[in-house]
């Protein structure tokens, strides 16, 4: 029994007389095959209407050929011949790399998918201005210069400003070379590192209670218990509940007495908690809603310290950390390129879910 293959691929097989010159033969040739009369379908026989729906379009076995040679047989069992075989290999090859190359990026992202319609961003950010805070011993503050406002001699409305700012102050990032020499400046850092999953540690009860509270590896070891290990990679950010503080420079630093942080009173990360954080949860930046990654009273800044020899950057003076769930937000933190800078003013956000 013969068979039209454009009809086969169609589903409508159909008999057709043998073709006494042959085409067949010549088909099966042309493909570097050997074709044998089977009288009984066994389960090392190949279903040769099954292999032509497979490969439909496929330039392998010269399918112009193919359209040209309507006479073959219905069933056939294939004998590949080491030719055949590396045709069928280097397509299939192909195919399956093809493949993994489209699923490669879902991969990545872990499973992460950003729906706008299901989102929101929430601004971790401090507005600079006057009233923004800096570290007791900075020699200034933020200055807003206007260059111009109104129209200009052509007709047409411009406003511009120049500004003048230390680079630890207000929402900012201290680069790890803040403290660690040799290592990463403000320019240095990838940007890759500016954005991951956030994870919110609150320690505001704690705090309220004592404004010099430090984060402890107790503390993580009970945020883990109820929320599952944080992931590697995370942006670990402290909700203390300072940031309702600001900008009141004496309740927020504990004193604002000017030139003098010998008598600072806030809360932030301990030593032994920061270097959990950055060595075995490979934390891609930490942040805090108070004015320094090491609580108020320390002398060594020893946090700044542990995480700089990490290569790790923090992010001080944040807010809004209470609209952030424990996980499933996505923080993007964009400090301001300064070439060689040791840290700058930053526009901070959060992806989170509604």
């Amino acid at each position: 029994t013969l068979v039209d293959p454009q009809r086969a691929l169609d589903g409508r097989d159909r008999a057709l007389p043998r073709d006494p010159r042959g085409g067949h033969k010549r088909f099966a040739r042309f493909c570097n095959i050997e074709i044998h009369p089977v009288k009984r379908r066994r389960r090392t026989d190949f279903d040769f209407i099954n292999f032509l729906k497979i490969f439909r379009g496929s330039s392998l076995f010269g399918w112009s050929a193919l359209e040209n040679r309507a006479n073959l047989p219905g069933r056939i069992r294939l004998q590949a011949t080491p030719a055949l075989k590396e045709a069928i290999l280097m397509r299939f090859g192909s195919l399956l790399f093809c493949m993994l190359l489209c699923l490669a990026p879902l991969a990545r992202a872990n499973g992460q998918v950003l729906d706008l319609a299901s989102t929101k961003v929430v601004d971790l950010s401090h507005s600079f201005d006057a009233d923004t805070i800096y570290w007791p011993t900075s020699p200034s503050g933020f200055e807003l210069k206007q260059l111009h406002k109104g129209l200009t001699k052509g007709g047409f409305f411009y406003f511009a400003n120049t500004f003048c700012s230390p680079e630890h102050g207000g929402t900012h990032l201290d680069a790890p070379m803040h403290f660690a020499d040799g290592h990463w400046t403000s320019s240095d850092i990838p940007a890759e590192r500016f954005i991951g999953p956030a994870v919110v540690i609150d320690i505001a009860e704690k705090a309220a209670k004592d404004p010099d509270y430090l984060l402890t590896p107790a503390d993580i070891a009970d945020w883990e218990a109820a929320h599952g290990r944080i992931p590697d990679g995370s942006i670990i950010l402290l909700r203390t509940g300072w940031s309702a503080r600001w900008p009141d420079k004496k309740a927020y630093l504990g004193d604002d007495t000017p030139g003098d942080a010998s008598h600072l009173h806030f809360p932030s990360f301990g030593p032994e908690a920061a270097a959990l954080l950055v060595s075995a949860r490979r934390a891609r930046l930490i942040g805090v809603d108070t004015a320094s990654v090491d609580h108020g009273p320390s002398r060594d800044f020893l946090v700044h310290r542990i995480v700089a020899a990490a290569n790790v950057g923090g992010l001080e003076n944040l807010t809004n950390l209470d609209q952030l769930p424990p996980t499933g937000s996505i923080v993007i933190a964009l400090p301001i390129k300064i070439a060689g800078g040791s840290g700058g003013p930053a526009r901070i956000i959060a992806i989170a879910p509604r």
